[in-house]
């Protein structure tokens, strides 16, 4: 007996302990005296029913367990403590905000994964700029495997130094500095005493590009140029694109060879098959072409390459793909060759304009005469981009459980607007189609109005989800006004029938 009451108190202390959290639970009464005691926190505003705070939150418990003695961080319930989020404007969910000594320093952009909070966060935590008092802390500083930028001032603190560390405290988050006035490091790197230097990780060193770039002599040091400066050098020809700095990178027209990169416990591997990417890259660039280039790991970026119509399994040699700003896809078939004339030829093909997209998309529905047309990416131009036809489209995901509440009463509108030759009720699988890149989807169900003759501006249904709620705002934003089928006067009865 008292064996087994020993147990349940082993098992109750063991699940108090598995509760316990790092991150600090604020409320409206204790928000503005707990975050004045730390020089630097990092609050979520969430709300319980909120999927993407859902998917944060064992990241952000583990950030916050190996950040504990750092930086701290905090939640706060916008459900239950609406005077805190209502002071902070937060209108969706999950918000980050960085708080300095009580005081609101501006919206958290990182990563949203436990490695990138705390990355990003250890930023916050230091000072924008490091004074690296010896030569010993600066080559230690440079040796990092992220990018350096490193200020060197004969004289510290005065209008070029105050520049550069202006330039530091807002880039910050991004990119890494340090400032010296140690006479050796000067003498070597800027004689004249008001300079700076970026410097590449040490592991990406390669014969392509030099392993650090010198702010132009010629140009006043300002901010404003410092950080012109670092975003047009600080990656380089092909730079490593991971988690972390995938958002820095991504949103332009570029180039990603994926494959299986890992420079802790591969670094020459990794860099073999870079270097055969930067080769042709660097070939292409010389002759003035534009496009940009990153190597990835494929397992890691799985969902991109498997995007691309690609192989995310495990394989020898590089998958390639380039996706352009407008979002628009093109997928390398031919298997990379080791002297790069595959990835050669594939540029030129680019450059030429004789690839041609690749688009995922499901087939297209041998019957589509249902009240709700099915969209596919093959025939979104042909039916939602009619410019002669007002169009409602939801973005759905088979998983979604608010898409299957949403289902009927979508079919009844559908069915209500059945007879109006001018509207189109439409509803797309988003996980299996290519959605275009002036629709921004990010949760289900997404729905927008694609309005006739402006196809490329639709506009974001804001409004209710009942069926009345839909056909009212049809009967505002339609091109011509809806012919809905209980709308129809009823005939008027025969005097026999009175």
């Amino acid at each position: 007996m008292a064996r087994s009451l020993l147990l349940s108190v082993l098992v109750l202390v063991a699940a108090g302990t598995a509760r316990a959290s790092d991150v600090l639970d604020l409320t409206d009464d204790d928000f503005e005296s707990s975050i004045s005691q730390y020089p630097v926190i990092l609050v979520e505003f969430f709300a319980p029913w909120c999927g993407h705070c859902k998917k944060l939150a064992p990241e952000y418990e583990e950030a916050a367990t190996k950040l504990k003695g750092t930086v701290a961080l905090a939640k706060v319930d916008c459900t239950a403590n609406s005077n805190t989020c209502n002071k902070y404007g937060v209108s969706g969910y999950p918000t980050l905000k960085i708080f300095r000594n009580g005081e609101d320093s501006g919206s958290y952009d990182g990563p949203r994964s436990a490695d990138g909070i705390i990355s990003t966060m250890k930023k916050q935590a230091g000072p924008a700029s490091v004074d690296l008092q010896s030569v010993e802390a600066f080559e230690k500083f440079i040796s990092d495997t992220d990018a350096s930028v490193v200020g060197f001032f004969r004289d510290l603190y005065g209008t070029t130094h105050s520049e550069f560390l202006k330039a530091a405290n807002t880039l910050r988050e991004k990119y890494r500095f340090a400032h010296t006035d140690e006479d050796e490091l000067v003498d070597k790197y800027d004689s004249n005493g008001e300079g700076i230097v970026l410097f590449r990780p040490p592991r990406l060193a390669n014969k392509f590009e030099d392993i650090s770039v010198t702010f132009p002599a010629d140009e006043k040091i300002t901010s404003h140029k410092i950080k012109k400066f670092i975003q047009d050098h600080i990656f380089g020809i092909c730079p490593h694109m991971n988690e972390d700095n995938r958002e820095l990178i991504q949103g332009k027209d570029l180039l990603v060879a994926y494959f299986d990169v890992d420079y802790e416990k591969n670094p020459k591997g990794s860099n073999y098959w870079r270097n055969r990417v930067m080769m042709v890259a660097k070939k292409f660039l010389d002759a003035g072409h534009q496009l940009n280039f990153a190597v990835a790991n494929r397992k890691s970026f799985a969902h991109e390459v498997t995007e691309f119509g690609l192989d995310a399994s495990a394989g020898d040699v590089p998958v390639v793909g380039i996706k352009t700003a407008k979002g628009d896809k093109y997928a390398m078939q031919e298997e990379f060759t080791r002297d790069g004339k595959a990835l050669e030829r594939f540029l030129q093909s680019y450059f030429d304009g004789q690839l041609k997209k690749y688009m995922k998309s499901e087939p297209v529905p041998q019957s589509n005469d249902g009240p709700v047309k099915v969209i596919v990416a093959e025939n979104f131009d042909e039916i939602v981009n009619d410019d002669s036809k007002d169009v409602l489209i939801e973005f759905y995901a088979p998983w979604c459980g608010h898409c299957k509440n949403l289902e009927p009463k979508y079919k009844e509108l559908g069915e209500k607007l059945i007879d109006d030759p001018n509207i189109v009720i439409a509803k797309m699988d988003a996980t299996a189609n290519d959605v275009p890149s002036y629709y921004e989807v990010r949760g289900f169900p997404t729905i927008y109005f694609a309005p006739a003759g402006s196809k490329q501006s639709p506009k974001r249904y804001e409004g209710g989800r009942e069926v009345s709620d839909f056909i009212s705002y049809l009967k505002k934003e339609a091109s011509n006004p809806p012919i809905v089928k209980d709308d129809e006067k009823p005939k008027k009865k025969k005097k026999e029938e009175l």
